[in-house]
């Protein structure tokens, strides 16, 4: 069975070592960067033959730089002879027009696909199997371990899909929580 091999995109890489501390595994070795006309150079810095590949890279930040990151890394894994490679892609912009192309392109470059999606149709888009995570219950623990006032918390959206998932928490648990939505 091949061994699990965890590498972070530049886009997050605090949450990267949070997952790979919680997993008791340590990130592999990556190096990228910029060549002197912007174009993103990524070198994968241990062998990865031969096994379960997951990359995390966030869509937080400039959006176009971590998806192109990531689909280099992507191939560069593929072309490296893994086993299997999956992105694990924690936000990932709802924007419809090219969502399609997106789920395209990672389909393309040959990733599994693991993301908590904006939307639940999103996962339409693609061809290829796609694991969609919630992540309502590990924020929700976060809150209560790490908020003395859990029960009278405001819990921000950041449009109206997301209100729906804060009202579903409202709904699902007994604590009273607020909901602040930032329309564009």
């Amino acid at each position: 069975m091949p061994n699990i091999v965890l590498f972070s995109g530049s886009s997050h890489q605090d949450l990267s070592q949070k997952v790979a501390d919680r997993l008791g595994l340590e990130l592999g070795k990556v190096v990228t960067r910029k060549f002197s006309n912007q174009e993103t150079s990524v070198e994968i810095g241990e062998s990865v033959r031969g096994e379960d590949v997951y990359i995390i890279q966030s869509g937080c930040g400039e959006i176009n730089d971590s998806l192109m990151e990531l689909l280099i890394m992507i191939n560069a894994c593929k072309i490296a002879s893994s086993s299997r490679v999956t992105a694990v892609i924690p936000y990932k912009s709802r924007a419809p027009i090219s969502a399609k192309l997106v789920a395209n392109m990672l389909s393309v470059a040959g990733a599994v696909i693991t993301i908590v999606l904006h939307a639940s149709q999103i996962q339409e888009f693609f061809d290829i199997p796609v694991d969609n995570l919630y992540a309502e219950p590990a924020v929700l623990q976060w809150i209560r371990e790490n908020s003395a006032e859990w029960r009278n918390c405001i819990i921000v959206s950041p449009d109206a899909g997301g209100a729906k998932r804060v009202t579903s928490i409202r709904r699902k648990y007994w604590f009273f929580c607020f909901l602040w939505v930032c329309l564009d």
